[in-house]
C-alpha cells in the first residue's frame, strides 16, 4: 500500500459526527458481502435497503470515495465503513485485480487525470480588440471598487476613533446592532475582510480574563489597514498584496500561473473546517521536510458540496506548491503531485515555545495583519492549571491553549507526563492543537 491509514485519519475524512457514527457502524465484515483490495484502490459490496447490494469503491491514490447508495455524503457511511474495516482487519480483504464494476470506476479517473495533464495551456487571445475592451472594463471595476473601498475605510476609521474616544469600557456593552451595522456598511463598500474583522471584534469583550489588551490589538490592526490603504502604492508589492487580502480581495489561483513553485515533501500536520453562514471553509497545515516552510492550502464548499479531502492529515507528499503573493507566503495551492502518498516520516518542529514565538514574531513584523500561523512543537508536555489547558516545554515556558479546545484530557493521556509532538494554529494568543505524535503514531486532535 501507498500509505498506512488509521483509525483517526479515516474518521477525520467524515463530512460530519453523524457520518462518523455510521460508518463506525459499517466496519464490520457482517455488513460486507464482499471485500477486495488491490495496491491502489479498496472495493466491496453491502447489502442495504435497495434490493441490489451497494458497491463501494475507494482509490488510495487521492483518497476518493464512490459509492451507489442514494447518500448525498461524501465520503458515505458505507465508505468510511469500507476504508475502517480496512485499516482493522486488512487480512479480510482479497487481493485480486478490481472488478468490472471497479475497474472502469478506476480508468476513468485516470484517464481524467491524465487528460488534465496533457491538457495544454488556454491560448492567448488572439482578437486585439476583444482583449483591449475586456481590460478597459476591468480597469473600470476595479477603480469603481477602490473607490467604494476608500470611502469605507475612511468611515471605519471614524468609527475606530470613536470607539477608542467613549474608552474600551463602553465597547463591553454596546448591543449587537452597533458592531452589525458598521460591518454591513464595509460589505456595501466591498470590503469583507474588514467586515469579518468588525464582526470578530464584537466577541472580543465577552472572552474572558485580558479582554481589553486583546481588542486594542484588535483595533491597533484594523487601524493600521485604515492608515496603510491611502498609501498602498507606495509600499512592496508583497505587502500591498497583504493589504488587500486583509481588506476582502479574492485571491485567485489563475494569477499563480507564472509565479514559480517550490518542490518539497510536505507533511500534513492538521486541517479544520469552519463554518460561516453557508459556506464551509477547511484550511489544510502543511511543512516543507526540507525546507522548514509552512503552508496553508483554503477549499470552500457551500453545505451541500464535498470539501476536498486529498490531503489527509498524517500523510505526505512529493509535490510543488505555488504560494500567493505575501510578505510572509503562506497560502498555497499544490500546483502538480510529483509522486506518490507516503507516510509522514519524523515530527517536524521547534523543541521549545520560545523558538516557535521567535518565528511566529519575525512573521508578525512583516504582515502585521497575519491571524493565524501554523505551530509545531516537537516537545511539549500538556498541563492542567488554574482552570486552563497549556503545553509546556522542557525549558518551563508554556503555550495556552485555545479555550475551545475540548480534548485536553485525550491529549494528556497521549503524553503520559512525558513530551509528545504537537501541530496547531496558533493565533497570537492561544495555540488549537490539531495533531500529535505520540509513540510514532499520528492522532488527529
Amino acid at each position: 500500500m501507498t500509505t498506512t491509514f488509521s483509525n483517526e485519519q479515516i474518521l477525520a475524512l467524515a463530512p460530519d459526527a453523524s457520518a462518523a457514527k455510521a460508518g463506525e457502524a459499517m466496519a464490520s465484515p457482517r455488513k460486507w458481502l464482499s471485500l477486495g483490495c488491490s495496491p491502489t484502490a479498496l472495493w466491496g459490496e453491502c447489502q442495504g435497503s435497495a434490493r441490489d447490494p451497494y458497491r463501494t469503491q475507494i482509490d488510495l491514490r487521492g483518497p476518493a470515495f464512490r459509492c451507489s447508495c442514494p447518500s448525498r455524503k461524501l465520503p458515505c457511511k458505507h465508505s468510511l465503513g469500507l476504508f475502517l474495516l480496512f485499516a482493522r482487519a486488512a487480512e479480510r480483504f482479497d487481493t485480486a485485480a478490481p472488478p468490472d464494476w471497479a475497474a472502469e470506476w478506476l480508468a476513468r479517473r485516470d484517464a481524467q487525470a491524465q487528460k488534465a495533464a496533457a491538457t495544454p495551456p488556454t491560448p492567448p487571445e488572439d482578437d486585439a480588440e476583444a482583449t483591449a475592451r475586456r481590460a478597459t472594463s476591468q480597469a473600470r471595476t476595479a477603480a469603481a471598487r477602490e473607490t467604494k473601498v476608500a470611502a469605507g475605510i475612511e468611515e471605519l476609521s471614524r468609527w475606530l476613533r470613536d470607539l477608542v474616544r467613549r474608552g474600551l469600557a463602553q465597547a463591553q456593552s454596546q448591543p449587537a446592532s452597533f458592531w452589525n451595522t458598521m460591518a454591513a456598511r464595509l460589505i456595501d463598500a466591498q470590503a469583507p475582510g474588514l467586515a469579518r474583522r468588525v464582526r470578530d471584534l464584537a466577541t472580543v469583550p465577552a472572552s474572558g480574563m485580558g479582554w481589553q489588551e486583546r481588542m486594542l490589538a484588535q483595533i491597533g490592526q484594523l487601524h493600521l489597514l485604515c492608515a496603510s490603504y491611502p498609501r498602498i502604492a507606495q509600499l512592496p508589492l508583497a505587502t500591498q498584496a497583504d493589504i488587500r487580502t486583509a481588506i476582502g480581495w479574492p485571491q485567485r489561483e489563475a494569477d499563480l500561473a507564472t509565479e514559480p513553485g517550490m518542490r518539497d515533501y510536505w507533511l500534513v500536520l492538521g486541517q479544520r473546517v469552519e463554518e460561516e453562514e453557508q459556506m464551509r471553509t477547511q484550511r489544510t497545515w502543511l511543512w516543507g521536510q526540507r525546507s522548514a516552510q509552512p503552508a496553508l492550502v483554503l477549499n470552500f464548499a457551500m453545505f451541500n458540496q464535498p470539501l476536498d479531502r486529498s490531503l489527509l492529515p498524517g500523510s505526505a507528499l512529493d509535490a510543488e506548491l505555488v504560494f500567493f503573493p505575501s510578505a510572509v507566503p503562506l497560502r498555497a495551492v499544490v500546483r502538480e503531485r510529483l509522486g506518490p502518498a507516503g507516510g509522514l516520516g519524523d515530527f517536524p518542529g521547534e523543541p521549545y515555545c520560545a523558538d516557535a514565538l521567535a518565528r511566529y514574531a519575525t512573521a508578525l513584523a512583516q504582515h502585521p495583519w497575519l491571524e493565524r500561523s501554523l505551530v509545531a512543537l516537537s516537545a511539549g508536555i500538556p498541563a492542567y492549571q488554574a482552570g486552563s489547558w497549556w503545553l509546556r516545554d522542557q525549558a518551563g515556558d508554556a503555550l495556552p491553549l485555545a479555550r475551545g479546545f475540548t480534548r485536553g484530557w485525550q491529549l494528556l493521556a497521549l503524553s503520559g507526563g512525558a513530551p509528545l509532538a504537537i501541530a496547531g494554529e496558533w493565533d497570537g494568543t492561544a495555540l488549537l492543537p490539531l495533531s500529535a505524535w505520540a509513540d510514532g503514531e499520528f492522532y488527529v486532535l
